[in-house]
């Protein structure tokens, strides 16, 4: 079997939006393939319970402009560095604009784009330091990463989701010109854009309310996709990437 682009087995990762319907699962099977964990989400009494042995959990939350050089401190604090970031953390919001207040706005924004912005700017550092030393004898392959996940509205924008596409849409573009930058130093950037995904998000909007929706794909499975993409080496996650 041919070696992984990125060895999961030691590193350090951080997972932000890791109590969510998609986070869970990832968790876990970031977990099984060896990575030690820190968990980071609103919720910390759920992050407390899915928590695997030896992952650190720090409550954080991406609209406050703090808390993404919080979450990066709490996994350097307890691993001793920082190999990658998932950021799955996200609101939905649906209505025509007109409808929406300005605090529903701010907080999209805050959360979807600015949130992960932030969190890549206080990781940026401390993965740069990760790729020079290396992990483990003659170091780990793979250099460091960053996931974010966006969402299939970035590539396919839709009526009543307009603010909401919007956000996504920015944070693939910062993800696309974050991939340029960061490529010489061996930070691999991935901007992940799955279908609709059975996660609950959209059972839980911000403001609106959900159109009808097709069925859409298990967490565990769009998960599982995650984490292949993370091993292999791959740089984009389109849509496209999460269909049989």
């Amino acid at each position: 079997m041919d070696a992984p682009a990125f060895e999961l087995s030691g590193a350090s990762v951080l997972v932000v939006g890791a109590s969510g319907g998609l986070g869970a699962p990832l968790t876990r099977r970031l977990a099984a393939r060896g990575a030690r964990l820190t968990l980071a989400a609103r919720d910390e009494a759920r992050l407390r319970e899915l928590a695997p042995p030896g992952a650190a959990v720090v409550c954080a939350d991406l609209r406050d402009a703090a808390a993404a050089a919080a979450a990066v401190q709490a996994a350097v604090a307890a691993h001793g560095r920082l190999d990658g970031v998932v950021c799955i953390a996200g609101v939905v919001a649906f209505g025509p604009l007109v409808e929406l207040t300005d605090d529903t706005l701010v907080e999209l924004v805050e959360t979807n784009l600015l949130g992960p912005v932030r969190l890549m700017r206080a990781a940026v550092p401390y993965l740069r330091e990760a790729v020079s030393a290396g992990r483990g004898a003659g170091g780990a392959p793979g250099g460091a990463f960053v996931v974010n996940v966006s969402a299939v509205i970035a590539e396919s924008p839709m009526a009543g989701m307009a603010a909401y596409g919007a956000s996504k849409a920015g944070l693939w573009a910062f993800d696309a010109a974050m991939a340029r930058e960061l490529r010489s130093a061996r930070i691999r950037v991935v901007d992940a854009r799955p279908p609709h995904t059975e996660s609950g998000l959209a059972d839980h909007p911000i403001a609106g309310k959900a159109p009808r929706l097709p069925r859409g794909l298990a967490p565990d499975d769009v998960a599982r996709r995650l984490v292949e993409g993370i091993v292999s080496g791959e740089r984009d996650l389109p849509s496209s990437a999460f269909t049989a």
